[in-house]
């Protein structure tokens, strides 16, 4: 959800991106949206995966480097999936255009913008499905509810609740500071070099989401009352920012009205799941989520 303060943590220096990832922009109603983006070679996509980021991070988040198999972008094309990182408004390119952030309504629509473009540009194959990361789920699940068109597969959250488990003051970013304890649990959950690695993609959250932190709880009952495609979300072993008791769990689940809600722990992992050693398990489950909601649209498309 937000950025880490610089540790001493042994790793090389940070390099770049992974093979075969590059970088593009999408024009969004006018706004330019940066992101990171992986296509299988040589074939058609099944589907395209827009991965949105946690608050104070960038696309990066989901082309870690501090060890093999992290990258969700890499895995995703090799699997035979276009992977979209998109830099959420505020955040990249489109900081000079949003310096103050965007609330998440204005966000949603800044992201069905980008998709539009994205799809106009690039092959989708049979569709487009939200993956997402702390607040990036708030947007995830936002713009879902908004998916008036259905061109969404459906959605996969990860650190991301409908209560806090802390106090507002304690909230990462709520007043510029951060706790890296809470905010990515104990240091063993991630590769050696995380840190060192995570410099180049973490980012100041802008002032209009920062202010909105508090607003979640309030709005998630009725974003989850209009989103209409298959969620799953996924709470790690050490997640603090968020309830995940079974209380909490039965409450948010009985809040959606979509089809399908699957909700599962991640044993190993912190709230900064797609940079930890249990990345690529998180990321496989994800995709399988994915496969699913694939085959469930096909079915609902095929003639009788």
């Amino acid at each position: 959800m937000s950025s880490p303060t610089p540790l001493s943590d042994p790793g090389h220096a940070p390099q770049g991106r992974s093979g075969g990832v590059r970088r593009i922009t999408l024009d969004a109603a006018g706004a330019t949206l940066s992101g990171l983006l992986a296509e299988p070679e040589d074939r058609t996509p099944l589907a395209a995966v827009i991965a949105l980021h946690g608050g104070g991070m960038t696309a990066g988040y989901f082309d870690g480097q501090a060890g093999p198999g992290l990258s969700l972008l890499t895995l995703g094309a090799r699997l035979g999936l276009t992977v979209l990182a998109l830099d959420r408004p505020g955040y990249g390119d489109s900081a000079r255009t949003f310096p103050e952030g965007q609330t998440l309504a204005e966000q949603s629509t800044t992201l069905h913008a980008a998709l539009d473009a994205f799809a106009c540009r690039y092959e989708t194959g049979g569709g487009l499905f939200l993956l997402a990361h702390s607040y990036g789920g708030k947007l995830a699940l936002t713009a879902a509810a908004d998916d008036l068109r259905g061109r969404l597969l459906g959605v996969d959250v990860s650190g991301c609740g409908h209560r806090y488990a802390v106090t507002p003051e304690e909230l990462p970013g709520a007043h510029g500071r951060v706790d890296w304890r809470r905010s990515w649990g104990p240091l063993r959950l991630y590769p050696p070099g995380t840190f060192r690695f995570s410099q180049d993609l973490v980012a100041p959250m802008p002032a209009r989401e920062r202010a909105e932190l508090l607003t979640w709880p309030r709005l998630f009952p009725e974003v989850a009352a209009r989103i209409r495609v298959p969620v799953r979300l996924t709470f790690s072993e050490h997640e603090s920012l968020w309830r995940h008791d079974d209380e909490a769990l039965a409450e948010l689940r009985a809040l959606f009205a979509a089809p399908k809600v699957v909700v599962e722990r991640q044993s190993g992992a912190g709230h900064n799941i797609s940079l930890g050693w249990t990345a690529r398990a998180y990321h496989l489950r994800a995709l399988a989520f994915l496969q699913e909601c694939l085959v469930a649209h096909e079915t609902a498309a095929a003639p009788c």
